[in-house]
């Protein structure tokens, strides 16, 4: 578990977790900036079953947690990296009930804050009209670049750590190739 303030905790992501973060992740308006639409519980629990099982990529490592609110005992979204060379591509979502709370940066500056000693690299890509979550990107301490993958902004913080790839144990699932969403 990763402690994001006082309001917030990241609690690495288990299968069990599914029914709970289907209705969290249940709003189609999530989907207006990565597209799709929200998965039913059999899809996002064989989701979680794929992602428990591991990267299939020799030298990646999936890390997620779900972001639990104290106050309210619940979770209210995710946030996850996919580490891969001494580069973490990180991405966060808050159900659409909880956004505007400041959650997701809280979320973010507690995930970017865990992945420094441990990476060379932090990176996120984010469409360039989600001005939350830019705003979130900048409030966990990236900036943007002039790059762009896959029609996104990509945002980066580099660190300074010696300690490069020291992230095996933090869970596993994709982060959704570097997309500030699970998708």
């Amino acid at each position: 578990m990763i402690p994001a303030g006082e309001r917030l905790e990241l609690v690495p992501l288990e299968v069990g977790h599914a029914e709970e973060m289907t209705v969290v992740l249940g709003d189609s308006a999530l989907h207006a900036f990565i597209g799709g639409t929200p998965e039913s519980f059999e899809e996002l629990r064989a989701r979680y079953v794929r992602w428990a099982a591991g990267a299939p990529e020799a030298g990646t490592t999936w890390c997620n947690w779900v972001i639990r609110a104290r106050d309210e005992g619940r979770l209210v979204g995710t946030v996850q990296a996919t580490v891969a060379d001494g580069v973490a591509e990180v991405a966060w979502v808050v159900g659409v009930a909880w956004q505007g709370r400041g959650y997701a940066s809280e979320a973010a500056r507690a995930l970017v804050g865990w992945l420094r000693p441990r990476v060379r690299t932090v990176v996120a890509c984010i469409h360039p009209d989600h001005a939350a979550s830019a705003a979130v990107a900048r409030a966990a301490g990236l900036v943007p670049t002039h790059e762009v993958c896959d029609g996104e902004v990509r945002w980066v913080s580099v660190t300074t750590s010696a300690a490069v790839d020291s992230v095996a144990s933090c869970g596993r699932g994709p982060s959704g190739a570097g997309r500030a969403s699970p998708w």
